[in-house]
């Protein structure tokens, strides 16, 4: 399956889905902006947890995969200014 590049508009100050996902596999890869965190979080509420995490530096590549069985699975953001964060979205 081909990649496919996507822009949000993110608002700071708070963890936001960017993808999500239940019974799949994906990847997806951030660059920018420089200080972002991202994470992959499993569940929901309080029953959920985080998985792999990352802080974006500007200067390399992040990939979170994110392998959704039977629990839901989400590829989280967080800034610390409203901004425009591209990544690209690679379907297994």
């Amino acid at each position: 399956m081909a990649e496919i590049t996507k822009t949000k508009f993110i608002k700071k100050n708070g963890w936001r889905t960017v993808e999500w996902g239940w019974n799949t596999t994906f990847r997806i890869r951030f660059f920018l902006p420089a200080g972002a965190k991202v994470k992959v979080r499993f569940g929901v509420g309080w029953f959920g947890w985080n998985g792999n995490s990352a802080t974006l530096t500007g200067n390399e590549l992040v990939i979170l995969t994110v392998n959704a069985g039977l629990a839901t699975a989400k590829a989280q953001i967080y800034v610390n200014r409203d901004t425009d964060v591209t990544y690209t979205y690679l379907p297994f």
